[in-house]
């Protein structure tokens, strides 16, 4: 980590650790992490003005080492940011009456898809979208909407993602670019001057403290994006690297917590705020 990284995000660290009391006390279920657990679809109030954690249900047509599909990091890594979110900004977050984020799960099809200003695809290497999906998607997108995939690994995955969204965004009207790091979504609150490489912490735990979880096919890690005709980020691509396991996995080892939430927490806020206010 650079010198003025680490400046910027000690704050975020002691936030964090000092915010852990109020995130155990939380009437949340976080053992659910360690099983399947049913999509919480939008309800009745939900979006009452206030930030939803928006994560994307689709079909998956193949399978990544790994992956689970869009259930993966589910449903704590929506959880964990939107507490820290609540806790780190003035942003409100939208609570349930234990407390609790309203996060919530849409089809791309569901008419609840326009209320997200803030949507997330993970395990992105393995879906497939219908042609309503693909329509649905583009009106979302070009309407002002926010996308982030995160935790894909490697050209084969990358390669299926890009087709799959060239459905959505044909690239010779939308091409895919390489985000520079003086680019506002990195310094939104924390000056993030690189892309960390977080691995799952199963693959981190089982190959002794490694981070790419492709080996040479994930040397390092690419964020990239795709903008409208105005230059507004609509779809932000974080591949080769797992940021939402640095969420969800904040609270079960402190070594990974230290190496890797406090970077991830910075990235996911930033990305936040850019999606709100852009």
């Amino acid at each position: 980590m650079s010198r003025r990284l680490r400046a910027r995000t000690a704050g975020l660290g002691v936030a964090i650790l000092a915010a852990s009391a109020v995130i155990a006390a939380q009437p949340y279920p976080w053992g659910w992490r360690w099983s399947r657990v049913p999509p919480r679809f939008p309800q009745p109030g939900d979006f009452d003005g206030r930030f939803n954690f928006c994560r994307i249900l689709y079909d998956s047509v193949r399978r990544e080492a790994g992956g689970m599909g869009w259930w993966t990091d589910y449903p704590s890594s929506d959880v964990n940011l939107s507490i820290r979110l609540s806790q780190i900004t003035k942003v409100p977050v939208a609570v349930d009456a234990r407390g609790v984020p309203k996060h919530v799960v849409v089809r791309l099809t569901d008419p609840a898809l326009f209320r997200c200003a803030f949507a997330m695809i993970e395990d992105a290497g393995t879906a497939a979208f219908s042609d309503a999906e693909v329509a649905a998607l583009r009106a979302y997108l070009l309407k002002g909407g926010f996308l982030w995939v995160d935790d894909f690994w490697g050209p084969l995955a990358w390669s299926w993602w890009v087709d799959l969204i060239g459905r959505v965004l044909p690239p010779s009207e939308y091409p895919i670019w390489d985000v520079p790091p003086d680019h506002p979504i990195l310094g939104m609150l924390y000056a993030v001057e690189r892309l960390p490489q977080i691995p799952s912490i199963q693959f981190w735990r089982a190959s002794g403290g490694l981070t790419a979880e492709r080996g040479s096919d994930s040397p390092e890690p690419h964020i990239r994006a795709i903008s409208d005709d105005h230059g507004r980020i609509m779809v932000l691509m974080t591949h080769d690297t797992d940021i939402s396991d640095a969420w969800e996995r904040e609270g079960e080892e402190e070594e990974f917590f230290y190496r890797f939430s406090i970077e991830g927490y910075g990235v996911g806020i930033n990305v936040v705020l850019y999606a709100l206010t852009h």
